[in-house]
């Protein structure tokens, strides 16, 4: 199973300062809309969601189909196969936005610590 690109969906208190704060740490803006309150960062191979009034706590993300550049990969694990792998194996999802037999699709689940994992393909 792939899970294609991974990054940390934070969410933050003051968007703009959290940008000034990564920024210092060697983070680039990459994407997101700032008048939306959220962006997205990046440093090297790591990247970083900063989500203001979004959510509740800090989502760990996975995109199915990207790279770590959301580059389209030729082949990978679709989410409908990888949610109904975790369902066989007991695995309990949290929330679930299944459209379709392809394409964009997610699902949530959560560890045993109730760490929050999205599982979000846009491909």
């Amino acid at each position: 199973m792939e899970l294609g690109a991974f990054s940390v969906s934070l969410a933050v208190k003051n968007i703009e300062e959290s940008k000034v704060f990564y920024k210092k740490l060697g983070f680039e803006v990459i994407g997101g809309d700032q008048s939306q309150n959220w962006l997205i960062v990046r440093n090297g191979d790591h990247t970083i969601g900063l989500f203001q009034g979004m959510f509740e706590g800090n989502i760990m993300t996975f995109n199915p189909g990207w790279d770590k550049s959301c580059n389209t990969l030729e082949s990978f694990s679709d989410v409908r196969e990888l949610l109904k792998e975790y369902k066989s194996q007991g695995v309990n999802i949290t929330q679930e936005s299944i459209s379709g037999e392809s394409g964009p699709s997610s699902f949530s689940i959560k560890d045993p610590d109730g760490n929050s994992i999205l599982i979000d393909q846009h491909v």
